[in-house]
């Protein structure tokens, strides 16, 4: 039987199988992986070095303004590329650091369903077609910082409404009351009912105002505000079902801040 200096490798094996879980597990204590992405921490590894390698080139090229022999490879694509990926990484990165107990590969929200990755298909294809034959439709001078606001403070509205939540937040809709489970009605959440719908509906939509996008604009405005409409809808039912009157006197003080969502 082979051996090494810590003894055999079934001994190995053994140990590793009764020691616990590892603090670079990415298993989840409250639910399951979807399972369509390894949840393993190479698989981790592997998507943050993809997302930071898209961000590195997404970054580069938005910073010195396009590249003269790879036109169709704007600031506005790069700018658009560095925050996709700053995105996923960031979902990840959160939930690791103030959500650790929810913390899986699917953190990284890059199995989010076919329709969202068919959205972001269909924004880079509209943007890459009208760029080619009719490039002057890309350069309104106001429109791409606007976006860039938009997507700036999208983000930080996300990622600070889920670090504010900590343990409370979660990427699924929970219906059964958990004992830690709190109502967080301060910070950011006495400004927006639900800022992290509120920042990714804003960072989406600023994300093609960047690319100046006319189409993909009105499809992410119809298909977010359809999706985060009945989202709330069914959170909140489960929210009155766990605090009750609490809840039901937030919801009255504090809007959501994403147009025609009550």
């Amino acid at each position: 039987m082979a051996t090494t200096a810590g003894g055999s490798i079934d001994d190995r094996i053994r140990q590793r199988q009764t020691a616990g879980r590892n603090p670079l597990e990415t298993i989840p204590t409250t639910n399951n992986p979807r399972a369509n992405i390894p949840n393993t921490p190479l698989a981790s590894a592997t998507i943050a070095f993809s997302l930071g390698s898209v961000f590195a080139i997404g970054a580069l090229t938005f910073l010195l303004g396009g590249f003269p022999n790879t036109p169709w490879l704007t600031y506005q694509l790069g700018f658009f590329l560095a925050a996709w990926a700053l995105f996923h990484w960031a979902e990840f990165a959160v939930t690791a650091g103030w959500n650790l107990e929810k913390c899986s590969v699917d953190s990284y929200l890059l199995d989010n369903g076919a329709m969202y990755h068919v959205a972001n298909s269909a924004a880079l294809l509209e943007y890459l077609i009208v760029w080619y034959f009719r490039p002057s439709s890309k350069s309104f001078p106001h429109v791409t910082p606007i976006g860039i606001v938009l997507v700036i403070a999208g983000q930080a509205l996300r990622s600070t409404a889920m670090i504010h939540a900590s343990t409370n937040f979660s990427h699924s809709v929970a219906f059964h009351k958990r004992d830690t489970h709190q109502l967080v009605t301060n910070g950011i959440y006495g400004w927006f009912r639900h800022p992290s719908y509120a920042g990714f509906f804003y960072w989406a939509l600023g994300t093609q105002l960047v690319l100046q996008n006319v189409f993909t604009f009105v499809l992410f405005a119809v298909l977010l505000w359809r999706f985060f409409y009945y989202r709330t809808r069914a959170e909140e039912a489960a929210l009155i079902r766990f605090f009750g009157d609490d809840y039901v006197k937030y919801r009255k003080q504090v809007g959501t801040k994403i147009p025609f969502v009550p």
